[in-house]
């Protein structure tokens, strides 16, 4: 479409007629993305707060748009990239994100490990080298005094203010130590998040094996990347009075880390009495 059509359009976004607002509201959502240019324009020139109101409902609308029809594609098998994932999420909130910004970030201290390393160390060698780097060098750590904000669970807030939830810090953590060829990967406890050091050799997916078979150990990134048994699993499990299961102690995929991503933001909403968001962020959960 043109640009004159759509400023034909937007000048008509004023018209009291509430049906007519709805035919033109649903024009523009469905030009798209080229729509948004003028309409924020327009609002930049207005001063009528009615129509300001009415380009930020759509402008949103359409953005909101491309986070599901994203969100749709990365939920493929062959997509998800657990990176990929998170700033898919963080999107939803900060439409205009910076990604190579969240690029440039993660390789800074990708490099900073990988200069620590060697072909020699052992696993635990290797974690410990990532928590000096993460948080003593990058000074990253867990957001206690805040837990249940949801600036906890995007990964661009939690770059930038070096704090973050369990399943955030545990994201991060995963992301650099995959991209190093280090198996960690989350481990969906409830009520908590932690990572597990994988022994590559076994089957991580054979039912055959006992609990957590397939783990060297655990790894608490929200305490500074404290190193743990299966034991303290168990007995982590009994304080909660739940049964083991084997999604307790075993790998979960990249799939399972954006769905709680999601859920926890849905739980943050809740809390803050934003009942839109939550609405928007279930039909999130409902694609992937």
């Amino acid at each position: 479409m043109e640009k004159a059509e759509i400023q034909a359009l937007i000048s008509l976004l004023d018209d009291p007629d509430a049906i007519i607002f709805e035919q033109i509201r649903d024009k523009l959502l469905s030009i798209g993305q080229d729509a948004i240019p003028a309409l924020e324009n327009a609002w930049e020139n207005s001063f009528d707060t009615v129509i300001q109101n009415r380009i930020e409902l759509i402008i949103h609308k359409i953005q909101f748009k491309e986070i599901q029809a994203a969100l749709r594609m990365w939920a493929k098998p062959e997509n998800q990239k657990l990176l990929d994932g998170a700033i898919l999420i963080a999107r939803y909130q900060y439409p205009d994100l910076d990604v190579e910004k969240i690029y440039t970030k993660i390789q800074q201290i990708k490099q900073d490990v990988w200069l620590e390393l060697n072909d020699n160390l052992t696993a635990l060698e290797k974690v410990k080298i990532i928590n000096h780097l993460l948080f003593d060098v990058h000074g990253f750590s867990g957001n206690t005094t805040n837990y249940h904000a949801p600036q906890n669970s995007y990964i661009n807030n939690v770059l930038e203010s070096k704090k973050g939830n369990p399943l955030s810090v545990s994201m991060l953590y995963s992301i650099i130590a995959q991209d190093l060829q280090i198996p960690i990967y989350g481990v969906n406890l409830p009520e908590h998040f932690v990572l597990a050091y994988v022994d590559m050799h076994n089957n991580i997916f054979d039912q055959t094996n006992e609990f957590g078979n397939s783990v060297l150990f655990y790894v608490n990134a929200f305490s500074r990347g404290t190193v743990f048994s299966k034991g303290e699993i168990d007995s982590f499990l009994k304080q909660l009075k739940l049964q083991p299961q084997a999604i307790f102690y075993e790998p979960c995929s990249n799939l399972d880390m954006i769905k709680r991503q999601i859920r926890n933001l849905i739980n943050s909403y809740e809390k803050l009495g934003y009942p839109d968001k939550v609405r928007e962020l279930e039909s999130l959960i409902a694609i992937i």
